[in-house]
């Protein structure tokens, strides 16, 4: 009887493919109680980003199914992420800032397409991961103030939470034009790379 394996990190970065359409959904409602489930959704989107890329690696479980799967998640999750915040009356996120990271991720997909036919698998390099990490720095911080806004703003965590995170202040903002910058570089880095690709 054959003995079917369970490829965890796989199995994660599926399971944030459902968070990422929990997301969606609650951000589809304008409550309090959307907003909260909103930031955990994602909060936990984002943090099995982190683990199942390394469970792969710790547990030697790196598969060519898992190089494709877990960017895909990943543009995904931040191309939901940004939608949301580009029409969200109370954040300043331009956008074609939105649409320029949406063209950045069909491309590198699309370069990642031609390289699985000529039987090449495009890993994401350190520049895309830096990318994604301050992409989701913007959007957890963005999602923070517009959950945290609707609690007791004279609780002092609730109120440090709000200013930190608020659009007027230069730090979650700062995280958006360093992930435009990193995003167009990565994008340039992929296609400089992997040029030969599109040379066939």
């Amino acid at each position: 009887m054959a003995i079917v394996t369970v490829n965890i990190p796989n199995s994660i970065t599926v399971f944030r493919l459902i968070l990422t359409a929990l997301f969606i959904a609650a951000a589809s409602f304008d409550a309090p109680w959307a907003y909260h489930t909103a930031l955990v959704t994602f909060v936990i989107a984002a943090i099995s980003d982190w683990l199942d890329g390394y469970l792969a690696r710790k547990l030697n479980l790196v598969t060519s199914l898992g190089k494709l799967l877990d960017p895909l998640a990943d543009k995904i999750l931040v191309a939901a992420g940004f939608i949301y915040l580009s029409v969200h009356p109370d954040i300043n996120c331009p956008v074609w800032v939105t649409c320029m990271i949406i063209g950045r991720e069909f491309m590198v997909t699309g370069l990642r397409q031609i390289a699985v036919e000529q039987g090449k698998v495009i890993a994401a390099d350190k520049l895309g991961k830096w990318k994604t990490t301050f992409q989701l720095i913007f959007v957890i911080g963005s999602l923070t103030h517009i959950s945290f806004a609707t609690l007791d703003p004279t609780n002092p965590l609730v109120s440090l939470l709000v200013w930190i995170a608020a659009p007027q202040h230069a730090i979650i903002p700062a995280t958006l034009w360093i992930a435009t910058a990193l995003t167009l570089i990565s994008g340039y880095n992929y296609i400089y790379k992997n040029r030969e690709l599109l040379q066939h």
